[in-house]
């Protein structure tokens, strides 16, 4: 399988989720502003939606979307435990989470960004602030976001996490949440992930 990436980008995410899993994965840098892959082919061929993640599997097929990636991975090794099983209400609130860090954060950072007003900039640290907000209470009293295992959420929001580190969001009244921060980077897998894409020695 090959992962299209970029360095820092959401598809850390995946990649995270395939180290903790022991998913051996070719790595294809892309540059996101020309949309050349590192060996000069138009990514636009390759996922015409533009974005990474994208994932090519060894039949041909072709996967996109952070949170349909990462459940696509942690399936391939269910003693990982990165999503729990299929039908189970454990698997919907991995979902639940997949699609809130979608839909309510991930997107929220799109104007940071890009070429946004400074009134829309505002909003969207406003915005972040309140969902980041969220999670820390979700916190209080786990580990994890799903309970006391690392799933593929947790790679996600961590992802995120790291931008808005990135950004210099102030993110200091979230005491759990930066426990947290500090017990994902420190585990030796998401370390090597990112390693791989040149963010850490």
């Amino acid at each position: 399988m090959k992962l299209y990436y970029a360095p820092g980008a959401c598809s850390l995410s995946p990649h995270i989720v395939a180290e903790e899993a022991g998913i051996p994965l070719e790595l294809e840098k892309v540059d996101l502003k020309s949309h050349k892959t590192a060996d000069g082919r138009d990514y636009m061929t390759i996922n015409p939606k533009g974005a990474v993640p994208a994932l090519a599997l060894d039949d041909g097929t072709m996967l996109t979307e952070g949170p349909a990636i990462v459940q696509y991975l942690a399936d391939r090794k269910p003693d990982s435990k990165l999503a729990p099983a299929n039908g189970t209400i454990a698997r919907y609130k991995l979902q639940e989470w997949l699609g809130y860090i979608n839909s309510e954060i991930h997107k929220s950072f799109g104007p940071l960004f890009n070429q946004a007003s400074d009134e829309m900039k505002k909003d969207s640290i406003a915005k972040i602030a309140k969902r980041m907000g969220y999670v820390n209470t979700e916190l209080a009293h786990r580990h994890f976001l799903l309970g006391d295992n690392f799933t593929a959420a947790d790679a996600y929001l961590f992802v995120m996490l790291t931008w808005a580190q990135h950004l210099k969001l102030d993110m200091s009244a979230n005491t759990n949440l930066n426990a947290y921060f500090a017990r994902i980077a420190a585990r030796p897998k998401v370390h090597a992930a990112m390693k791989a894409e040149g963010l850490v020695q």
